[in-house]
């Protein structure tokens, strides 16, 4: 939105009106002096007329654990979701930057500021993301280099990019994907045999789940910067 219109919806000043506050040096943008009408300004922009908040929206950036039983949905009739997690006061217009399903565990990440939860989440991106899993069978040697060379799933007519397995026991492994097809872990393991059994995501990129079940918290000043500038 350009400052003039906003000018004109907040103080309900016309075109000509707006430009001569903006001239007298009256209105401020984060902070700063502002005088060009065709300046660009979201609803974070903290926009001031001689002192008095026209608008600005504070961004927030939340790690969540995520406990079992929780969905990834804004509202559910059945379930208790992952914002529910969250004080009522945080609740309004937040999203997921990626999701896991009901029985998942482990970290998720809950923005308002949706051009930053999709710098997270392109898939050019390549953002690794780092699970924990234990399966219903051992997981053989060989999975290691079918995870490797990529897992084919006919429905989307596709195959999954390389992805690292490193074996903790006979069934528990630690997986580092690159992407995030539809139910792919579960999917990939399907694929060679296996049924996963439980399912924790412990790390997005450099971001690192580090609080307790059902716990939240606010991501650090680095790890909001480090998706801002990806």
């Amino acid at each position: 939105m350009k400052l003039e219109k906003l000018l004109y919806h907040q103080l309900r000043l016309g075109r000509r009106e707006a430009r001569r506050v903006l001239a007298e040096g009256g209105v401020t943008v984060d902070g700063k002096t502002a005088t060009d009408p065709l300046l660009r300004v979201d609803e974070f922009s903290l926009v001031e007329h001689e002192g008095r908040v026209l608008q600005g929206k504070q961004r927030r950036f939340l790690m969540v654990h995520k406990p079992a039983g929780h969905v990834s949905s804004v509202g559910h009739h059945q379930h208790p979701t992952v914002l529910d997690l969250l004080p009522e006061d945080l609740r309004e217009g937040m999203h997921y930057a990626g999701r896991l399903d009901l029985t998942s565990t482990g970290l998720m990440i809950v923005t308002n500021d949706g051009k930053w939860s999709r710098r997270l989440t392109e898939p050019e991106r390549d953002v690794p993301k780092v699970y924990r899993v234990a399966t219903a069978r051992d997981i053989g040697a060989d999975v290691l280099e079918r995870f490797a060379a990529g897992i084919y799933f006919a429905y989307e007519d596709i195959t999954t990019l390389p992805a690292e397995l490193e074996i903790l026991g006979p069934r528990e492994a630690r997986l580092t994907l690159h992407e995030g097809k539809y139910h792919q872990v579960k999917r990939m393991f399907h694929a060679v045999g296996n049924r996963v059994t439980a399912l924790h995501r412990e790390r997005i990129g450099p971001i690192e789940l580090d609080i307790a079940e059902g716990r939240w918290r606010d991501l650090s000043d680095a790890e909001v910067e480090w998706v801002a500038a990806g």
